[in-house]
């Protein structure tokens, strides 16, 4: 809760310092004044700056997010309809990263110097030079202009089918997830080389155990308390970072939201939207520290 705060107060007073008025912004340069100070009445911002942050604050725990400056719609209602695309696409996009970086970062660490682990390495370096939109860009141009096997943008609803969603998310999440990918897989090779370097490890193979048995049954459970840390952060990102890659094929989610309400100077969408993902940042990662116990057992014990 305290970090809640501190967020809600960094993030409003971090919004009022940015030039341009929203009443100026919606009604143009030519505006008369009185048109103005109406509007600013109209949209509460003829009040002072802790009356109108107790109000925001409030109203949010109250589930209450207010209504947007532009759209005069209630920000609640925004947020929800765009969770359905933003959340779906980040799972998607967690999913392939975490599929993709675990075999990649075991190979690497168990072939240690071999052609498989430069292969890997060299990949996820270069996965991890190129930005997202790139990446992006390039899946549009091959899977959708040259082979036509997915669409170039837009998303369908959740209304025309589980099949037609997924697939229109599919190049997005693959166009997030492949950094992601790198950035576990180099982490989840560094763990494992670690782990196995241990004295437990040299005591399981001493007592029998083939490489394979001392990897699947000591060495990654034991490896994956960073990996864990890099895919609760992940899902923080591919959930509150998505804004280019959700621009670049029209998907109508919080990242195209929060973009349009910076352009617009709708700052409540602005605050409510971040307000919200700083939650989800806190509660993935209240949630990765319960993971910790799940996965050591001498953390349960602690417990």
């Amino acid at each position: 809760m305290l970090t809640l705060l501190c967020a809600s107060v960094i993030i409003f007073l971090a919004l009022e310092v940015v030039p341009g008025d929203p009443a100026s912004v919606m009604l143009g340069v030519n505006a008369q004044p009185e048109t103005v100070a109406a509007l600013k009445q109209e949209l509460g911002l003829n009040v002072s700056k802790p009356k109108r942050y107790f109000n925001w604050v409030s109203g949010m725990l109250a589930g209450d997010f207010g209504v947007s400056y532009t759209y005069r719609t209630p920000v609640r209602d925004m947020i929800a309809d765009r969770m359905v695309i933003s959340f779906p696409l980040a799972l998607y996009a967690l999913l392939l990263s975490t599929l993709i970086a675990f075999p990649a970062g075991i190979i690497a660490a168990t072939r240690r110097g071999a052609v498989a682990d430069v292969s890997v390495m060299g990949t996820t370096q270069l996965g991890i030079a190129i930005p997202n939109f790139w990446f992006a860009m390039i899946l549009v141009s091959i899977f959708a202009i040259k082979l036509r096997w997915f669409s170039a943008g837009g998303f369908p609803g959740w209304e025309a089918g589980f099949l037609a969603g997924l697939k229109a998310l599919t190049l997005p999440a693959i166009a997030l997830a492949l950094p992601q990918a790198s950035i576990l897989a180099r982490v989840m090779r560094s763990s494992l080389l670690d782990t196995l370097g241990e004295d437990f490890i040299r005591t399981a193979r001493a007592k029998g155990l083939t490489a394979g048995q001392a990897l699947w049954h000591h060495a990654l459970r034991n490896a994956l308390i960073p990996v864990l840390t890099i895919i609760g952060l992940q899902f923080s990102f591919l959930l509150a970072g998505a804004i280019i890659v959700e621009n670049v094929f029209f998907l109508p989610g919080l990242g195209r939201l929060i973009f349009q309400g910076i352009t617009q100077r709708d700052l409540i969408v602005v605050e409510s939207v971040v307000m919200l993902l700083v939650f989800a940042v806190v509660m993935v990662t209240f949630l990765v520290d319960i993971a910790y116990a799940a996965v050591d057992p001498r953390l349960r014990r602690r417990m």
